[in-house]
């Protein structure tokens, strides 16, 4: 009996879904960054990864949150910014305002307590990771002369 093959789904439909889902916060936050702001009691926690392409956090908050960190925008919050692959916001820290920037796609939560609302997506790689898999798929250059390139002498070949 012949093994089937699996099909291939060329449609990536999981990818599709998880975009579809990122534009609900992106919904959600374009409805936050509205003058009234965030509506009745709804209130947003967001849990990104810190190293993912594209995210922009301060050196400090870095070092505290070095591979994830959730921010809760509800009352105090500024200068949000919602774009159509990313969002920028300025929330104090210690008293100090910072402004964090990052991509949709490195949000892995999204939550919403007051009407119990929950968007988890899978994480995405990290710079390091991206970077790791780039040297690794990148040829190795030869350590000795004999894995090295060959030199052919044409001598041979010339009538004399």
């Amino acid at each position: 009996m012949a093994e089937e093959t699996p099909p291939v789904d060329e449609m990536h439909y999981e990818q599709l879904a998880q975009d579809a889902l990122r534009g609900v916060i992106r919904s959600a936050l374009e409805r936050a960054a509205l003058p009234d702001g965030i509506p009745g009691a709804h209130h947003f926690y967001v849990t990104f990864k810190t190293r993912a392409p594209g995210v922009s956090v301060p050196p400090d908050i870095l070092a505290k949150y070095p591979d994830e960190m959730t921010v809760v925008l509800q009352h105090q919050y500024w200068d949000l910014k919602v774009e159509p692959t990313k969002f920028s916001i300025m929330l104090k820290f210690g008293g100090m305002p910072k402004v964090l920037a990052m991509p949709y796609t490195a949000v892995t939560r999204f939550y919403d307590p007051s009407v119990q609302f929950l968007l988890q997506f899978e994480a995405p790689a990290t710079v390091e990771e991206i970077a790791a898999e780039v040297a690794a798929a990148e040829p190795t250059p030869p350590t000795d002369g004999d894995d090295g390139p060959k030199v052919v002498s044409l001598d041979q070949f010339r009538k004399k």
